[in-house]
């Protein structure tokens, strides 16, 4: 059993204000805790995947803030209070300043991660 809150929780990708903190806490699943500055678009980051869009599924719930959520089939929005599924396909725009914890299968989501850093280097 690992519990994992947030400041133990290793930083796996920063800058521009976008925070993301990342660490396997067993199952198969890391637990991400993610910050995104109002107006942060991960679109661009996420060219060059299947689709230009994370491929990685998140179950997760929204502390604070509001995304928009761009998939193949439309757009959706999400706020603060609710919880999510977020399957493969999708590119998430932050409206406001946005704070989420999601849980992700770690090879997936290290897979779009190692893509995400690739394309800001």
């Amino acid at each position: 059993m690992t519990a994992a809150t947030r400041n133990d929780v290793p930083v796996a990708l920063e800058g521009d204000g976008v925070e993301l903190r990342m660490m396997p806490i067993g199952g198969g699943l890391s637990v991400g805790y993610i910050t995104l500055p109002q107006g942060t678009d991960m679109g661009p980051a996420l060219k060059g995947l299947p689709d230009d869009a994370c491929q990685c599924p998140h179950w997760g719930y929204l502390l604070k803030g509001r995304i928009r959520m761009r998939t193949a089939t439309g757009e959706e929005e999400y706020e603060a209070g609710q919880a999510y599924y977020w399957g493969p396909g999708h590119v998430p725009v932050a409206l406001e300043d946005s704070e989420l914890v999601e849980f992700s299968p770690t090879e997936d989501f290290q897979q779009v991660l190692d893509h995400v850093v690739a394309q800001a280097g």
